[in-house]
């Protein structure tokens, strides 16, 4: 497993929206993934309070919900968004460090459905959360 998230680590770095996100592969494991995304200037969407535009939160939702399908141990293959639905709660925290978890609950022949959760350091309420259908490789 060190060695998948090791090229699940370099595949998220290669991706152009990661690299400039600076998202980084926290976890993964079979079906699950956290991903983490600094606060930074450059994705802030209201300059009068600093709050995180919610294109980035949605990019980082996106990208780790990629990420637990193809961790999935009946999804050999890679992986497309078909939907993903994105429910925003509140702002996130300017400052703060972002944190998506995803999992995968359920691949078939075709599709793999995940849900997911944004989070800053206030654990109470989350920034938002995601439910999301992929394509599923798995040739079954």
């Amino acid at each position: 497993m060190a060695d998948m998230t090791k090229q699940a680590g370099q595949f998220i770095q290669a991706l152009p929206h990661a690299k400039a996100l600076g998202l980084e592969l926290e976890e993964l494991s079979a079906g699950t993934a956290v991903i983490s995304m600094p606060y930074s200037e450059d994705i802030i969407g209201d300059p009068k309070t600093g709050v995180v535009h919610g294109g980035a939160v949605s990019a980082l939702l996106d990208t780790c919900c990629g990420a637990a399908v193809m961790s999935h141990p009946s999804n050999p293959a890679g992986t497309a968004t078909i939907d993903l639905r994105i429910e925003y709660l509140r702002a996130a925290t300017p400052g703060q460090r972002i944190k998506a978890s995803a999992t995968c609950y359920h691949v078939t022949r075709s599709v793999a459905f995940v849900r997911a959760t944004a989070m800053d350091e206030d654990e109470e309420v989350p920034v938002a959360m995601a439910t999301g259908t992929f394509t599923a490789g798995n040739g079954k």
